[in-house]
């Protein structure tokens, strides 16, 4: 009866054994559909933006500016606000570091290095993921659930021509506009509170600034951010074209798209600092 019952255990462990691998599998293959998928509308919508005039199907460029509108013109008022704080805030942290080896008239070099490399991208990708990569998953998922997409098709419209392109090249557009914005508006922050804690004139600070800065500092922040942007559509339009189950599945992909997407860039970001400062 002893044998009996470890034998009855050992099967419940390996059959629980087997269907969390199970899970584990499932999910890493829906994972490595989820990229194909985004791989695939990154193709077609670069395909359509290249040559769909040719084919007297361009994507229409009242649709382009309208997302540019709401990806850029209008979340200039929340970048201002966080990207001024986040200069304030490496300003005091910097002088307050480099104090503790008398040495924060230095702070200028960190402050600009940090904000155009690393700070000004990974604040602005973090902003839009969330504020209009969750509108077009949540607009995309609401459009699946009515049939509005497959409406499209049947009148002979490329969904991924109508509703994808305009977004992808609003979000590469707008997305590294939007981090060259941040850079001026965090280097400006933090040099008002450098200015007023160090006693260096704003003139000398911005002198200090172009010493510091040069081209590949503001390509390597602007590069990523066009990265970001591509990554911010994707994932949107891909959570949102997986929609099912009504007002709760798009909730549930509105969600998803925005962990996804910031999940997406900080990993993304990570890689390319690494490969960049080993080059």
């Amino acid at each position: 009866m002893a044998v009996d019952g470890g034998s009855a255990g050992v099967s419940s462990l390996a059959q629980a054994t087997a269907g969390r691998l199970e899970q584990v599998g499932r999910r890493v293959a829906a994972a490595a559909a989820g990229i194909g998928f985004g791989a695939a509308l990154f193709i077609e919508s670069a395909f359509w933006l290249i040559v769909g005039r040719r084919r007297r199907q361009p994507v229409r460029v009242a649709a382009v500016i309208e997302e540019m509108m709401q990806v850029g013109v209008r979340a200039i008022p929340i970048v201002t606000v966080l990207s001024a704080t986040i200069g304030v805030m490496l300003a005091i942290q910097g002088i307050y570091t480099l104090s503790l080896f008398g040495a924060e008239s230095r702070v200028t070099i960190g402050i600009a290095l940090s904000i155009t490399r690393e700070f000004a991208p990974l604040i602005t990708g973090i902003l839009v993921a969330g504020r209009s990569g969750s509108a077009l998953a949540a607009r995309l998922g609401t459009m699946n659930i009515s049939q509005e997409i497959d409406a499209l098709r049947v009148m002979g419209i490329n969904p991924v021509r109508f509703l994808v392109a305009p977004s992808l090249l609003a979000m590469i557009v707008m997305v590294p506009a939007l981090t060259f914005y941040s850079d001026l508006v965090a280097l400006a922050g933090a040099g008002v509170y450098v200015s007023f804690e160090l006693g260096i004139s704003l003139p000398a600070y911005a002198d200090r600034l172009i010493e510091v800065i040069s081209v590949d500092d503001l390509l390597h922040g602007l590069g990523k951010s066009v990265i970001f942007a591509a990554l911010i559509a994707l994932v949107g339009v891909v959570n949102g074209a997986a929609v099912s189950g009504g007002a709760e599945g798009v909730g549930r992909a509105t969600t998803r798209a925005v962990v996804q997407a910031i999940t997406a860039i900080v990993i993304t970001d990570m890689l390319f600092v690494f490969v960049v400062t080993r080059s």
